[in-house]
């Protein structure tokens, strides 16, 4: 089995993702690291490659085109295409991020390959690529398989511990510059516009604090951004705070909004509905504060605190600083 692992890069930073299925490709190859590439791209990625060394990378692609400094579908597809014509690859791994949803089933259609996606994991069995992949807003878990010689798969973050296999291990990279088809791109970045926070993205926060309904409007979110503050902590909200306007699109969890599977949750005046849950519902702890015992979400949660979320919040914090003080 050879393994091509694309690990996405945003703003300069290398996204956690990639050492997540690094790790997990050195299982399916027994930690035969020279069948385990890597590709980035966009200019300056290549300061990126030891840390993709350390986690198991054999060889090291770095594609520092203009084209692929921003995301652009397109120039992502012929890249990574030109690099599966050219080396073999069994198995493509990427992450079940936007961009990864965005490209990687075209990738698929245009190579007549299988396509895999969510998963949690990644097994080889008998030459046959099996993935475990949530199903029913994550009620059931479904093994699914792929027939096909070339199988492309996107993993679900934060659900793959990632382990580092030798921090001394030196890159080995090779310059690729793809031959593209202009001809192809259909549309072009014309502007960028970045958000204000530079706290992790929530499909990739390891702590998530996320408010409801409850919150009463959208000044009081501050009073949760302070909390996240003290332990770097994503903030989230659900879909009902969002439609009520206290909190913008990007931070709803659940269903219709982001999937998330941090170490810890914290809701805060959220009730748990069958769509928050099934957005959230992986996380590894949850705590649980609202003021209704019968709440729905008590019933998922791990730790449940029947309170007024802003006589909690105070509370909250004091011991966070407490901790993170001493």
């Amino acid at each position: 089995m050879k393994i091509l692992v694309y690990a996405e890069v945003r703003n300069g930073k290398l996204k956690s993702t990639a050492a997540e299925m690094l790790t997990e490709a050195r299982k399916l190859t027994n930690n035969n690291t020279e069948n385990i590439h890597a590709v980035l791209l966009g200019e300056g990625c290549s300061a990126h490659a030891q840390t993709l060394a350390a986690y198991g990378a054999g060889k090291v692609f770095v594609v520092e085109t203009p084209e692929t400094n921003t995301y652009q579908c397109e120039p992502h597809i012929q890249t990574i295409s030109q690099l599966v014509q050219n080396n073999g690859y069994t198995l493509v791994l990427g992450p079940a991020s936007p961009t990864g949803r965005d490209f990687f089933p075209r990738l698929a259609v245009r190579h007549k390959a299988g396509m895999l996606t969510d998963v949690v994991s990644v097994k080889n069995d008998s030459g046959k690529i099996v993935a475990r992949r949530p199903i029913y807003a994550g009620k059931c878990i479904a093994e699914v398989c792929s027939q096909t010689a070339l199988t492309f798969v996107t993993v679900r973050p934060n659900v793959i511990p990632s382990e580092i296999f030798n921090s001394s291990a030196s890159a080995a990279t090779e310059k690729f510059t793809p031959n593209f088809n202009a001809s192809a791109f259909k549309s072009k970045i014309a502007d960028v516009r970045k958000g204000k926070s530079e706290k992790p993205d929530l499909t990739e926060a390891s702590l998530i604090i996320s408010g409801g309904r409850a919150m009463g409007n959208a000044d009081n979110f501050k009073i949760l951004h302070d909390l996240a503050d003290i332990v770097g902590a994503t903030v989230g909200a659900s879909r009902a705070a969002v439609d009520s306007g206290y909190a913008p699109h990007d931070m709803q969890v659940g269903q219709t909004g982001k999937t998330v599977n941090p170490n810890l949750y914290m809701a805060f005046g959220i009730s748990g509905s069958i769509q928050h849950l099934a957005g959230m519902r992986t996380s590894k702890v949850i705590v649980a504060i609202n003021t209704d015992p019968d709440a729905p979400i008590f019933q998922k949660a791990d730790y449940g605190i029947v309170a007024d979320l802003f006589q909690a919040v105070p509370l909250f914090k004091d011991e966070l600083k407490k901790i993170t003080d001493a």
